[in-house]
């Protein structure tokens, strides 16, 4: 079984992610499983890039693999905004989710709905310097004025499904995993299946 750090001290993220990756042979780390304590700064100009930022970092603070993902909700009526900025979108600190989505309401307001928007996700396994790779995934959507469902975190109360009727924060945790941006990204993740074959 080969190990795997995943690139985030975000719990919500890990449990998604582990469940996502629950059909490959792989034994999954926290940063804090191994002692590691990073914030990483992600100055990137893409969700390519961010991820790198994040594998990089995380691979050489613990030797092993790392799988990092950079996520951003983009909003037609925004011009694609937050996008990479989606979790520093407030202008100030310490802003919770719920601040994330009010603020982004607010922004929307007065602007002709739908507000047609996307979640994309990007991927990157991290094996070692020569050997790095990625995956792309995208959940389409348009951001609704109700804050609805408690299954979720960052924009997901207020991105909505129209397929499943529902915000992303309202789905069960099956079918979130199977069709988010994030779920997306390491189903069509097929360097990621090949190195975790035993």
């Amino acid at each position: 079984m080969k190990k795997l750090l995943i690139a985030s001290n975000n719990a919500h993220k890990f449990e998604e992610l582990s469940a996502i990756l629950s059909h490959l042979d792989l034994k999954l780390f926290k940063p804090r499983d191994l002692g590691v304590d990073l914030e990483v700064a992600e100055t990137g100009n893409s969700y390519y890039e961010n991820a790198l930022i994040k594998a990089q970092a995380f691979h050489e603070a613990s030797g092993l693999p790392v799988l990092a993902d950079d996520s951003g909700l983009e909003v037609i009526a925004l011009d694609g905004l937050p996008g990479i900025h989606s979790h520093r979108f407030v202008p100030f600190g310490n802003a919770t989710d719920r601040d994330r989505c009010f603020y982004l309401l607010g922004r929307l307001a007065g602007k002709p709905e739908p507000w047609l928007a996307a979640f994309h996700s990007t991927a990157l396994l991290y094996i070692n310097a020569n050997e790095i790779y990625s995956s792309e995934g995208i959940c389409l959507g348009k951001i609704i004025t109700d804050y609805r469902g408690e299954n979720g975190f960052g924009f997901d109360p207020v991105f909505y499904i129209p397929e499943q009727k529902q915000t992303m924060a309202e789905l069960s945790s099956e079918l979130k995993n199977q069709i988010s941006h994030r779920a997306q990204a390491i189903q069509g993740f097929n360097a990621l299946r090949n190195w975790a074959k035993p």
